[in-house]
């Protein structure tokens, strides 16, 4: 069924490609693999490479918004939609101010696309959405959506009021299902997957292209494309020491936490039935982000090393308090943060550790020698 999903990716594709200027084909259009860029993400305010809406025109926006549409389904394309909506509420938030070397700090025109090697049923090709709390990959090979990952959504605010008063929360389930399953755990299962007190700040793979062995956390400065002025680095680099320090966040929770290939935490195996249905429910929220063509092929992959996913949980327990969760197993890692802002900022993350950006093998076996695969 990906066949499809790929056929209007192509499609979709083809016709953004087709609408840009010579200019605009420049900064949108690389090579495949052209790894070293194809394999940079981010989810902070940066720019993620590639063209941003804000250089393109309305017809531009609709074409690159069906872009997106093929590959989401509609509950994440509603989803993602709505984070770059949250632009605007987060700069009412911090009342309208000018930052990040940017004539409006925070701007939903500042999402980028970018597309790699020319879109084909028989050649292997890639395409990214991102921008804040947005990182979107697939890769595409012989018509097959081969990867989906890193997929990241995130949300600031996690939670604002509607009229009503009803409250406008896009990764609310990603939130509330974590919350359920480890409020299921008896004292005994607690006990081995709640293995820190204390939050980390962020997701602890942050946007690394690769998770090794003993990743540990990274801080604010590092996660964008490139640093800025010694004055916003430091301010960032302080932000970031401030925030630890009232969390309570130290070197040791920072080592307990460090990601591994060997998962740690609680695993499936040692779930009753029902607590099995709610991780279950929580893999859906990630997954279900796709195409429904496409997320039934990557729930089945999860399903044959369901036994093996761990899950570990960080922080307090109740709602509105610092809070992070960790699925992992087989080639599966979900990585789930809300502890900035007094919990009201939230970042979710799912990759897969074999085949994030396509996996090597891919890059690995194709050249770039097709003469429509240069960077115009």
């Amino acid at each position: 069924m990906t066949l499809t999903v790929a056929q209007n990716m192509m499609s979709a594709a083809s016709a953004l490609i087709e609408s840009f200027s010579p200019e605009q084909r420049d900064v949108a259009c690389w090579p495949f693999p052209s790894n070293d860029e194809r394999k940079l993400w981010f989810y902070t305010p940066t720019d993620h490479g590639g063209l941003p809406l804000a250089h393109m025109g309305s017809a531009q926006h609709r074409l690159t918004h069906q872009l997106l549409a093929t590959a989401l389904s509609a509950p994440g394309y509603s989803t993602a939609s709505n984070i770059i909506g949250r632009e605007n509420l987060l700069d009412y938030t911090e009342g309208f101010t000018v930052g990040f070397d940017r004539d409006r700090g925070r701007d939903p025109t500042l999402y980028y696309v970018s597309i790699f090697g020319s879109p084909s049923m028989e050649h292997p090709w890639s395409w990214r959405f991102g921008g804040h709390h947005i990182s979107l990959h697939f890769t595409i090979d012989q018509g097959h959506v081969v990867a989906a990952t890193p997929c990241f959504f995130g949300a600031d605010p996690a939670s604002t009021p509607l009229l009503g008063p009803h409250f406008d929360r896009p990764l609310g389930s990603a939130e509330d299902f974590g919350r359920e399953l480890v409020r299921s755990l008896d004292p005994n299962q607690l006990a081995v997957a709640r293995i820190a007190d204390v939050a980390p700040l962020d997701i602890v793979g942050a946007n690394r292209t690769r998770i090794n062995e003993g990743d540990q956390s990274l801080t604010l400065p590092e996660v964008w494309r490139g640093r800025f002025d010694e004055q916003l680095d430091h301010a960032l680099a302080e932000a970031h020491r401030a925030t630890a320090e009232q969390l309570g966040f130290t070197a040791e929770h920072d080592a307990t936490l460090a990601l591994t290939m060997k998962p740690k935490g609680l695993t499936a195996a040692a779930l009753s039935n029902d607590q099995r249905e709610i991780l279950r429910a929580v893999l859906g929220v990630y997954i279900g982000r796709l195409h429904d063509d496409l997320a039934d092929g990557q729930l089945a992959k999860v399903d044959e090393s369901f036994d093996e996913l761990h899950f570990v949980w960080a922080g307090e327990l109740e709602p509105g308090r610092p809070h992070y969760y960790r699925i992992q197993g087989g080639d599966l890692l979900i990585e789930y943060d809300n502890t900035a802002r007094d919990a009201n900022h939230l970042h979710a993350v799912w990759r897969d550790l074999s085949l994030d950006f396509g996996g090597d093998p891919l890059a690995e076996h194709y050249t770039t020698n097709s003469a429509n695969d240069h960077h115009h």
